[in-house]
């Protein structure tokens, strides 16, 4: 059997037996290697070179988590909550059913805006769901809102920006991962509009997201006002200061103005890093966060984000196992053999294999280096556009982020939405986002490939 396909499919078995996802990319890597005949010390110097790739991702992400922790412990999420809550009890006390139509797809939007904003404008990623959604559940009890359409609003705003849009998270995966991996499989990206690229799969997205919304969890569903087991203790306990609030839209502005800044100068490679390091500063220097304090703010965050950063550097090592292992091209051409010149079969056999593969690992940030070894070579050799190719691999990665049960996205959702122990993980949140986003995302990256 080919190395790389031997090694991929080690991988997937570990994944979906629940071995954890570093251990099978380690293992699988491992095995492709020996398998390719480069041996015990030729596998490990191969992985050892790739770890390389992924370490400024990893610390960039570790910094952004403590630019979150920051940004909570001056209490700026726990003032949106009370605030949301507040307004909403006001309005909805004695509302009509338009009233409560309008408070209804208001606290929706919001939800929705949030979860945007979080990948970029305020680059906390999930963090701000056990802060935000908790003390909102009370709310939703009273509106009757069906957490699962909640969980999607939440998955779509966590994936669908970072897909999209090149700016935070999106410039981690669209620039630094995705166009990064191309360029390096060798196929020029130069010049290529990425949001271009991913328009027609984002479509997607927002297709299941409508679906969602007006169709499957249109109805009003029946939840018990329980007490709340977590993720509401701290909300409640901390008390908002003003100055630190202040402090915290500033070093949000200032984080990401240099974002935008960086990128329009060519640096997107690093604006992500810098503006969090910017953010922190903000906050050491003003004493928004104390000196005293600044070592368990900043090691809480870190820890936070710290297993998302290892699973990207550790991928990064698998794939440059993989491409040492000189497999690639026979698998290619083995490939290119069976799909002839159905290209549309080509496309719907890549997107499938992007999706199983993020099932089993639970992060589309770290199955782009894996596929993009075997992805471009062959995309190359059927005659794909570059364009093309970005839209393929991009939605191949991102396919299956939405209802991984093992995705940070689907698991930050299901940690806010789970607070009083009514909405489980597997049937409220994973198939739902499964269903909504997966479907429309596969169809819609298979016409991108075959219209770009």
């Amino acid at each position: 059997m080919n190395a790389v396909l031997l090694a991929v499919l080690v991988m997937l078995i570990l994944a979906l037996a629940r071995v954890h996802v570093v251990l099978a990319l380690f293992i699988g890597a491992i095995v492709g290697g020996l398998a390719a005949g480069l041996g015990f010390d030729g596998t490990l110097v191969a992985f050892q070179d790739g770890l390389s790739n992924g370490a400024l991702i990893a610390l960039s992400y570790a910094l952004l988590g403590a630019f979150a922790m920051a940004v909570a412990s001056s209490g700026l999420p726990t003032l949106i909550a009370r605030w949301i809550v507040q307004r909403i009890g006001v309005e909805s006390g004695d509302a009509q059913k338009r009233v409560l139509f309008f408070v209804k797809y208001g606290l929706i939007l919001a939800i929705l805006a949030m979860a945007i904003m979080s990948q970029n404008v305020i680059p906390v990623h999930i963090a701000f769901i056990p802060l935000i959604i908790p003390p909102l559940l009370t709310v939703m009890n009273r509106l009757r809102i069906d957490r699962r359409l909640i969980a999607c609003v939440l998955t779509f705003g966590l994936v669908t920006t970072y897909m999209y849009i090149p700016v935070g998270f999106g410039n981690v995966f669209l620039n630094e991962i995705l166009l990064f991996n191309i360029d390096q499989a060798g196929m020029d990206t130069s010049g290529i509009k990425v949001m271009t690229a991913m328009g027609i799969p984002a479509l997607g997205m927002v297709v299941g997201l409508l679906i969602a919304v007006f169709i499957s969890y249109r109805k009003p569903r029946e939840y018990e006002d329980r007490p709340l087991t977590s993720g509401t203790e701290q909300t409640d306990a901390l008390v908002v200061d003003r100055y630190k609030v202040v402090i915290s839209l500033i070093a949000i502005v200032v984080t990401f103005s240099i974002q935008i800044i960086m990128q329009s100068a060519g640096l997107e490679a690093n604006s992500l890093l810098v503006g969090a390091l910017a953010g922190l500063a903000v906050f050491m220097v003003t004493g928004a966060v104390k000196w005293k304090d600044a070592d368990d703010v900043f090691t809480s965050g870190m820890r936070m984000m710290a297993l998302i950063g290892f699973i990207m550097i550790t991928a990064q090592g698998f794939a440059a196992v993989m491409d040492a292992t000189g497999s690639v091209g026979p698998l290619v051409d083995a490939t290119s053999d069976i799909f002839g010149d159905s290209r549309g079969l080509a496309v719907f056999a890549m997107l499938m294999v992007g999706l199983i593969v993020t099932m089993g690992i639970g992060s589309s940030f770290s199955t782009l280096p894996i596929i993009t070894t075997i992805y471009v070579p062959l995309c190359l050799s059927m005659g794909f556009s570059p364009l093309a190719t970005v839209a393929i691999i991009g939605t191949a990665g991102a396919l299956g982020d939405a209802g991984s049960p093992a995705s940070d996205s689907t698991l930050g959702s299901t940690s806010g939405l789970n607070a009083d122990g009514q909405h489980d993980h597997i049937y409220d949140t994973v198939i739902p986002t499964f269903i909504h986003y997966n479907i429309p995302l596969l169809i819609a990256g298979w016409i991108a490939a075959m219209v770009l």
